[in-house]
């Protein structure tokens, strides 16, 4: 997520220190809102996923479901946030040489790195140990994984070529997972594939957005982007979609053994939606204006409305209307 400078917030956060300056120390009362936004508000909706697997499966929409999906979302989003602690905490120095991200509260001051990491250790052991006691083992084996491989990133599999993009899709990927390991739902193919790939491409090419943006200036903290080629992250995110494309394609022309009742053929229509929607993404990739993905769909309305044809499509193709 991106932290703007703009004067409303100037009043909440301290001044920034600069590198290799000690941060101010933090505000009365500032603390729990500066770790507040260090749990990244905003990148909660990407635990929506959770209910990927059960909507495809239609089994969404039971009190059971949903009771079970919300506590998952709750420990997905718990998880996320101590990763979020950790990594600010080790990243606060660099951080602060950052135009942007030295306005994020362990840089600036409002959060002591100490504290950071004592509040993100609590809630990464304390997410794994609620799902192993109120969840399938599954969901807390899934969880434990996704923590371990987190952490493992922000200490050193960020700095990898290749291996830090599989490991931010993986992460997407199992977001996507869990909700059908909570409901005991099997996970096809096809939902992996495309999920798995469509993933690829959104951290692919907001990578390449980033680097097109920081290309020639001073102060990038993520290293590797000095590293890839825009040449080869614009390969990746067209790989990736194609793939994505490809996958969604044939899950929607499989037949599956799916009595035909529906009035149209909505598994099939569902593909005009769903190509759309990549064709008017890569438009942003292509520009490198490719942040983060709900950004890019929040601001766009005819991405958004297309986002909701397929949806709607999507809804009465498992509904088998």
């Amino acid at each position: 997520m991106t932290d703007t400078a703009v004067t409303d917030t100037a009043l909440l956060t301290p001044r920034s220190p600069g590198p290799g300056q000690e941060p101010a120390p933090p505000r009365p009362g500032g603390v729990l809102a500066g770790l507040l936004r260090t749990a990244r508000p905003r990148q909660w909706t990407k635990n929506v996923l959770v209910v990927a697997a059960p909507a495809a499966a239609g089994e969404l929409f039971s009190v059971h479901a949903a009771g079970r999906l919300a506590l998952v979302f709750v420990l997905f989003t718990l998880c996320a946030a101590a990763v979020y602690l950790v990594n600010d905490a080790r990243d606060a120095e660099a951080d602060r040489a950052h135009p942007v991200k030295r306005h994020r509260p362990v840089a600036a001051g409002q959060i002591p790195v100490p504290l950071a990491h004592a509040v993100g250790g609590v809630l990464g052991v304390l997410a794994p140990v609620a799902a192993a006691w109120l969840c399938p083992p599954p969901v807390a084996a899934l969880l434990t994984a996704y923590l371990v491989m987190q952490l493992a990133y922000c200490v050193s599999l960020k700095h990898v070529l290749v291996v830090d993009l599989a490991v931010v899709t993986t992460g997407f990927l199992m977001r996507a997972m869990i909700g059908g390991l909570a409901l005991g739902i099997p996970l096809s193919r096809w939902f992996l594939i495309t999920t798995g790939f469509g993933a690829l491409f959104m951290v692919a090419a907001k990578r390449y957005s980033e680097a097109v943006r920081m290309a020639g200036k001073d102060g990038a903290t993520r290293a590797l982007l000095t590293e890839y080629t825009t040449g080869y992250l614009r390969f990746v995110w067209q790989l990736a979609a194609g793939a994505a494309v490809l996958g969604y394609c044939l899950w929607a022309m499989e037949e599956g053994g799916v009595p035909h009742t529906s009035v149209l053929p909505w598994r099939q229509l569902s593909v005009i939606p769903f190509v759309l929607a990549v064709l008017r993404y890569a438009v942003f990739a292509d520009r490198g204006t490719a942040g983060e993905p709900e950004d890019v769909v929040l601001r766009d309305r005819a991405l958004a409305l297309i986002g909701a044809v397929w949806l709607a499509m999507y809804g009465l193709a498992v509904a088998n209307w």
